[in-house]
């Protein structure tokens, strides 16, 4: 049901030196073990209330971004490079980021489509995001 979509997103985490935060749910690891092909233990944050977990790492100065179409999202072409610790919040490729977690995002950026499809494959949009804030693309 999950595909490799996180094992992939955690292979670009670890390429571009940044870490990936999980719920605490009974199918993610195995979900993240099947796209991960990493021959070394890759950074994972294991998340309880993953809510909570946003508010405290705003409140300690981590600047929050979701990925999401939003009216007032930035264009990931005009997203600038990470100056500080940043958290990118992806939501599911169905429904998109909870509504209650909107509230906790500082800003929100937007990856633009041109086709039929509302929204990628969350690997895919995770790392188009991390590689932007990394200053790769």
């Amino acid at each position: 049901m999950h595909g490799a979509n996180l094992g992939t997103l955690l292979r670009t985490c670890d390429a571009a030196g940044a870490c990936l935060a999980v719920p605490r749910l009974p199918w993610v690891p195995e979900a993240l073990d099947r796209g991960n092909t990493l021959r070394r233990p890759a950074c994972v944050h294991w998340v309880r209330g993953p809510l909570r977990w946003l508010a405290q790492q705003r409140a300690a100065g981590t600047r929050v971004l979701g990925v999401e179409l939003a009216e007032n999202a930035v264009r990931l072409a005009d997203l600038p490079m990470a100056r500080r610790p940043t958290v990118a919040v992806l939501g599911h490729e169905r429904d998109g980021i909870p509504p209650e977690a909107l509230d906790l995002l500082d800003a929100v950026v937007e990856i633009p489509m041109i086709g039929t499809g509302a929204s990628l494959n969350v690997a895919v949009a995770g790392s188009l995001v991390l590689y932007k804030l990394a200053g790769f693309a």
